[in-house]
């Protein structure tokens, strides 16, 4: 059984997001703590590391992502200050989606890499089934241990082994915002999904598109399903999907998919419509919302706290142009689904346990913070490293939630239906968005797709 989670949702803490965009609180020059001549947080120079590290003097490491552009910048330099620490030299290997598939061809050829970072869980368990993966080594568990509340450590652990160390989390229930647009249309946060769907028509009346729509990479379409589907059909069901307990062919998924097809089905409340938003991948449909002074592509895009990578590409600042609210209410509560990507080691060996000890530390998560459109499940990483109290705020959330979460659903799925381009999950909701009224068909077809990969 896949270990699931989803984040609580605390009122107090959603409303304190609307609160802190709504006053402007962002990204204020200093990065939102004291900065040291070394560019540190408030840990800065001369500081006592928190992890203890081994000489590693002229071993060379690799390490495998399939993170591009600013996202794989910022994570050099938490494996540039691991060079520092140890001696080691590390080289960046882009890897390709789906990553599973990439890893293959390298082991296949005789060069894997010595550690590799995965977005989901299903491709964790495929990796240690296929005998690829090594167990995690004392000194990462030990952090692990220190730093990790127990649902992060069980997600990356296959039948009580450890396997996987938790880098980096994600609140994917955001829908973020340009305030210029909200201003000029006379619109307001909505709560509920019928407010967002009228707060849509109301953006759609000023002129401006009301929403854009990454289509091309079929994973923000599992992640719009998802939210919705988690919000109404509620918790239970939403395990009993993920693990395929029960059909994509049940009630559920049709009311999911019904309340989908109110934003789909209107081809003027997405920037481009069906086909231009298919052709947009998910870092172009941020950066369009954002750019274009008053007349942008599109006044809102929805997508995790990661957005704030994009969003730092365009001249908006978070806070002032660019805002944030919880997904709107679909059921009873508002949603809030998480995911993540852990690091598993290839090879045998003390470079690559070094890397998945480092990377478990509050120093490696501190320096990852402070460069923005990040968020650690690290419970042990001072809130003060994140660069504006809009990424704090969501990133208290993640922590205060504890053991009461639940992850990503298309990333607990084998990666076959849930995680691979052109297949799966992934093609059947892009289909769905060029044809949101064929419901029955794009639940018959989730299923064959899904009762393949569970039975593989």
């Amino acid at each position: 059984m896949r270990t699931t989670l989803r984040i609580r949702r605390a009122a107090v803490v959603f409303t304190a997001i609307g609160a802190l965009a709504l006053t402007g609180c962002g990204d204020d020059g200093d990065g939102g703590g004291k900065k040291t001549d070394e560019g540190g947080s408030t840990t800065g120079k001369g500081s006592t590391p928190s992890v203890a590290l081994p000489k590693l003097d002229g071993e060379k490491l690799s390490v495998a992502a399939v993170w591009t552009g600013a996202e794989q910048a910022n994570f050099v330099k938490v494996l540039k200050e691991f060079e520092k620490r140890t001696g080691a030299e590390v080289t960046f290997v882009p890897a390709q989606d789906p990553i599973v598939n990439f890893l293959g061809t390298k082991i296949a050829g005789g060069q894997p890499p010595d550690v590799a970072m995965i977005p989901q869980v299903g491709a964790i368990q495929q990796a240690v089934a296929k005998k690829w993966a090594k167990p995690v080594g004392n000194e990462a568990r030990a952090e692990l241990g220190k730093n990790y509340a127990q649902v992060w450590r069980d997600l990356g652990a296959v039948d009580g082994t450890q396997y996987g160390v938790y880098y980096k989390a994600a609140n994917k229930s955001l829908i973020w915002y340009n305030t210029k647009a909200f201003e000029n249309a006379g619109a307001s946060e909505p709560k509920t999904w019928k407010d967002f769907l009228a707060t849509a028509e109301t953006v759609s009346a000023s002129g401006v598109t009301p929403v854009s729509v990454g289509g091309a990479d079929g994973w923000t379409l599992t992640d719009w399903f998802e939210n919705v589907y988690l919000s109404q059909a509620g918790p239970e069901k939403y395990d009993q999907l993920a693990q395929h307990k029960i059909k994509w062919t049940d009630p559920s998924v049709k009311d999911a998919l019904t309340t989908l097809a109110q934003l789909f089905g209107k081809p003027s409340l997405i920037a481009g419509g069906a086909d231009g938003a298919l052709q947009t991948e998910f870092p172009a449909s941020v950066t369009q919302t954002f750019t274009g002074g008053d007349q942008p592509k599109a006044a809102m895009v929805y997508e995790g706290d990661f957005v704030g990578v994009n969003i730092a590409q365009t001249k908006a600042k978070i806070g002032t142009d660019a805002k944030v609210f919880p997904f709107p209410a679909v059921g009873a509560e508002s949603p809030v689904v998480t995911g993540g990507d852990a690091a598993i080691a290839l090879k045998d060996g003390k470079g690559a346990q070094a890397l998945l000890t480092w990377l478990a530390s509050a120093d490696a998560a501190k320096i990852a913070a402070e460069q923005g459109g990040f968020i650690s499940p690290n419970k042990t990483l001072d809130p003060a490293a994140y660069p504006n109290d809009v990424q704090r705020t969501m990133a208290k959330a993640l922590i205060a939630a504890g053991e009461a979460v639940r992850f990503d659903m298309s990333d607990q799925a084998p990666q076959s239906f849930g995680g691979t381009p052109g297949k799966g999950e992934w093609k059947t909701l892009q289909d769905f968005l060029k044809n949101p009224k064929d419901i029955a068909g794009t639940q018959a077809k989730l299923e064959s797709d899904a009762a393949k990969a569970y039975k593989s």
